[in-house]
């Protein structure tokens, strides 16, 4: 396979598992900084500048509400998941758990020769 083509299938793959994990995070508040760091301690590093236009695109969405406040002497953005993204979050953890169980399934019928 071209490595141009693996890795557009990678990028489309990563996007949506990365709104996932980033509504999953903002249970509970962070600042942007946090949240990637957050994201790369659990293996999803993601560069400033995917991150902040996706919480932009969530919040306008209304998955997240964000609030300027000072910390260290720095105004900075804080995001959290807003009602209305807490039952989103639910809703796309069932979609990923139904789609993991259908994958793990398949691939375990290949394993064992079964069709």
């Amino acid at each position: 396979m071209n490595p141009d083509s693996f890795e557009n299938l990678r990028l489309e793959l990563r996007r949506g598992c990365l709104v996932l994990a980033v509504l999953a995070a903002l249970r509970r508040e962070q600042y942007g900084y946090t949240l990637r760091k957050t994201l790369s301690k659990h293996g999803l590093e993601i560069d400033e500048g995917t991150l902040y236009p996706l919480l932009r695109r969530l919040e306008t969405q209304g998955l997240l509400a964000s609030e300027w406040r000072e910390e260290d002497k720095r105004k900075k953005r804080f995001y959290l998941l807003s009602p209305e993204g807490a039952d989103v979050l639910k809703q796309l953890l069932s979609e990923w758990k139904s789609i993991d169980s259908a994958i793990n399934t398949i691939l375990k019928e290949h394993d064992h020769g079964t069709h």
